[in-house]
């Protein structure tokens, strides 16, 4: 007799692959266990492909989805999401539920305080916490995320200097303080002199556009121009990833690559660093700013007038690290 578990988590692109161990771990370790995945419309592309997901839910509000899913007889929910609106829904679903553990007492001290009472945990073994009841651990592989085999990119399709290799730069990110500026993002390129394809969504295609027109022909501007698989995909086909906090930070992870990481307001010591990318992936931020972290998620512009966090990168050291790992091949 089938197991019925519902796996909870709505947003974003990054969480929703974060929560991949969570969804293969369970499939694989508990015997009979049919797993339902439960997120927001605009995600179901994340996950899709899965072979580890029985069925997807499409989460339409608290009232008229619970009312939808209380008949299908789920016998646990994992809610990796956590908020009131999630508690709502568990409330009236009629099952046995297990919440993740925000620790958000822990990070407004951080970001308050400046006082790191997190754990040295990632985010990734916490969602796995909710399972422990069930004997489910860690299986040490890593992250998943499954591309759809009509949205794989042809490397081919690409302009005649990414056929042999190229940096993927993956400049978006869900709020402007943890992307770097445009000039920014600008010096990295031209020091690097390689092919680099630039990534993100419609938000982000006005500076690549800018980017690309201060770089020249080696840059390519990828950003609205693809979907969140097919950008997956060029993600998983580059020789090295430089990447903000972000969802395709976690995409390149999912998929082994070298990963620069930078990082602006957040901290990795959040615990939301790239799990278990290539080893010789490298995280950078900047040391000694008494106002970082300044927000657990991110703001618009920065607080203090002065974007230190993000300003004060070294281009040249950023751009010297991908050199030598794109050259290790």
């Amino acid at each position: 007799m089938p197991v019925k578990f519902l796996v909870v988590r709505l947003s974003s692109t990054g969480d929703i692959v974060l929560a991949s161990t969570v969804i293969r771990c369970l499939k694989q370790q508990v015997d009979g266990a049919e797993v339902h995945f439960l997120t927001k419309e605009r995600f179901f592309p994340v996950v899709k492909a899965n072979p580890y997901i029985d069925r997807i839910h499409i989460y339409e509000g608290t009232f008229k989805t619970s009312s939808k899913l209380r008949n299908e007889g789920f016998h646990y929910v994992i809610d990796l999401q956590n908020n009131l609106r999630t508690a709502l829904f568990k409330s009236r679903i009629g099952a046995i539920t297990f919440s993740f553990n925000k620790l958000n007492t822990r990070k407004w001290l951080m970001v308050n305080f400046k006082r790191n009472m997190m754990p040295d945990m990632h985010v990734v073994d916490r969602y796995l916490d909710t399972l422990r009841l069930f004997d489910v651990v860690n299986d040490g592989k890593g992250l998943d995320h499954f591309i759809p085999p009509e949205e794989e990119v042809a490397i081919t399709d690409l302009p005649q200097p990414f056929h042999n290799g190229y940096v993927l730069f993956a400049i978006g990110s869900l709020h402007n303080t943890r992307k770097l500026p445009a000039e920014k993002i600008c010096e990295v390129c031209r020091e690097l002199n390689l092919p680099v394809i630039l990534a993100g969504d419609r938000n982000d295609a006005a500076t690549g556009e800018t980017v690309a027109a201060g770089c020249g022909k080696l840059v390519l501007n990828a950003c609205g121009r693809y979907t969140i698989n097919q950008s997956a995909s060029l993600v998983r086909q580059a020789d090295v990833v430089i990447a903000h906090d972000s969802g395709l930070m976690h995409i390149a992870a999912a998929h082994k690559k070298k990963i620069v990481s930078v990082w602006g307001n957040t901290v990795p010591a959040f615990g939301m660093y790239p799990y278990m990318p290539n080893r010789e992936s490298a995280i950078f931020e900047v040391g000694g700013l008494s106002c970082r972290p300044c927000s657990k998620r991110g703001f618009s512009k920065c607080p203090k007038k002065h974007f230190r966090c993000m300003n004060d990168h070294d281009t040249g050291e950023i751009a010297r690290y991908v050199r030598k790992l794109y050259t290790r091949g």
